[in-house]
């Protein structure tokens, strides 16, 4: 017994080694680049070896030029614009259409969710899409990153599941004292799949927080573009010197290299701090439907 007990302890050991260097490995790139944020750029760029604190010279300057720098503001208000509509706008339609599908008494609930099932293996493709917002109206509009995002069809199956791992008694219960499908779903329905809810607007907010690529192609107003495609022009397309000249530094290598850090990080932490909050929704979201009884 002793024996076993001494091996399964070297094991966990040895287990907690390995998640504590993945661990590493995963957070100093994003610990690096917060660390050079606020380090001096001209000891930077001569430095060799892991950054583990603040070179000298310690400062905020760039963090005080992205927030006076009105194409990174306005990049921010429309990202959280298209981030804050967008999530409403597809977790409304996928808890009715979760919903509806979820139905039992509804006759063509198979024939319908296989058909969605079945359109998951085929691609619109991008000239389609382009054609379609063009023939809508809306290029150069943020409608275009909204709307073809207003429904999912995985977010779609997964709420029917959550749904559907329900008890049935439940919804017959409230049908019973009078309850339409409205009230079932607001009050009965939705407070039980709270957790999967969760889940879904992290996944939705994730994607979209990162997504610069359809903004690329649909937008053509620099005050519309959403904070991560002003992000990229910086850092790939090297278009700093607009970027920079509201603070009279444009001709600064050292003003470009302390925007980029900076820029990265407040374009990155936001997103990451609101996992904590999310968690313990997120565990239960993923394990939901998964044991039964």
């Amino acid at each position: 017994m002793a024996y076993k007990s001494k091996g399964y302890t070297i094991f966990t050991v040895f287990n907690y080694i390995i998640l504590i260097i993945i661990g590493i490995a995963c957070l100093y790139p994003l610990y690096y680049v917060v660390i050079a944020s606020v380090s001096d750029p001209v000891k930077l760029i001569g430095h060799d070896g892991l950054l583990i604190l603040p070179l000298k010279n310690m400062t905020l300057a760039g963090y005080r030029m992205v927030f006076q720098n009105k194409l990174v503001l306005s990049g921010y208000r429309n990202t959280l614009i298209i981030l804050v509509t967008g999530i409403m706008v597809n977790m409304v339609l996928t808890v009715l259409g979760a919903y509806v599908l979820s139905l039992r008494k509804l006759l063509l609930r198979k024939p319908l969710t296989i058909f969605i099932i079945i359109t998951m293996y085929f691609s619109g493709g991008m000239i389609p899409a382009y054609l379609n917002i063009k023939d809508l109206g809306m290029m150069d509009s943020i409608l275009a990153l909204i709307i073809p995002n207003a429904i999912n069809t995985s977010n779609l199956l997964i709420m029917r599941s959550a749904f559907m791992s329900m008890p049935e008694s439940l919804a017959e219960a409230a049908e019973i004292d009078g309850a339409s499908h409205g009230q079932i779903l607001i009050r009965v329905m939705i407070p039980l799949v709270k957790a999967t809810l969760a889940v879904l607007v992290l996944y939705y907010g994730v994607a979209h927080w990162n997504s610069w690529f359809n903004a690329s192609i649909y937008l053509r107003s620099s005050a519309k573009f959403p904070l991560q495609l002003v992000l990229r022009n910086i850092l790939i397309e090297g278009q700093t010197n607009d970027m920079l000249s509201d603070v009279g530094s444009a001709d600064n290598p050292q003003a470009v290299q302390l925007l980029k850090y900076s820029l990265i990080v407040v374009s990155t932490l936001p997103i990451m701090c609101i996992y904590p909050f999310l968690q313990k929704f997120f565990e239960k979201g993923v394990m939901l439907g998964a044991v039964k009884g």
